[in-house]
């Protein structure tokens, strides 16, 4: 679900609220070694997304937030905040290239470009969704 997030709106809170949950307690935040990604620069990205990007002349980037059930990638267009809201069942994590991530979810996708923090930054991700995904049929 692709939302504008700049302005305080009950509905829209809720409707992230319930895709993936509230945000961690302080110390669920101090197990997990912080749940922000650092700065993103964006590659590339789905046309719905480079579409907001391109209204202005900024460097192209977004950062991640972790929640309990699902991931929130942020970005800026023309002093607007939009967000991706992804829980973790719809999340496709790739990484193609050596130095580039790429975060899918239906018809939207964010590639990145990747240093030694957004590595470990990652590797933290994967964890949490493997940890929160529940076992396929072909486990069981």
């Amino acid at each position: 679900m692709l939302v504008n997030n700049s302005y305080n709106e009950p509905k829209v809170t809720a409707a992230i609220g319930a895709l993936v949950g509230p945000p961690f307690k302080l110390s669920q935040r101090w197990q997990l070694g912080g749940i922000g990604s650092p700065k993103l620069i964006i590659s590339q990205s789905s046309i719905e997304i480079h579409n907001l990007l391109v209204l202005d002349h900024n460097t192209n980037s977004c950062n991640i937030e972790l929640r309990p059930k699902g991931i929130i990638v942020r970005f800026r267009s023309l002093l607007e905040t939009y967000a991706l809201i992804i829980p973790y069942y719809k999340l496709h994590l790739y990484k193609g290239k050596a130095s580039e991530y790429s975060v899918y979810m239906d018809q939207y996708f964010v590639k990145v470009y990747a240093n030694d923090s957004v590595h470990q930054f990652f590797r933290k991700l994967r964890n949490e969704k493997n940890r929160n995904t529940p076992p396929s049929i072909e486990d069981l």
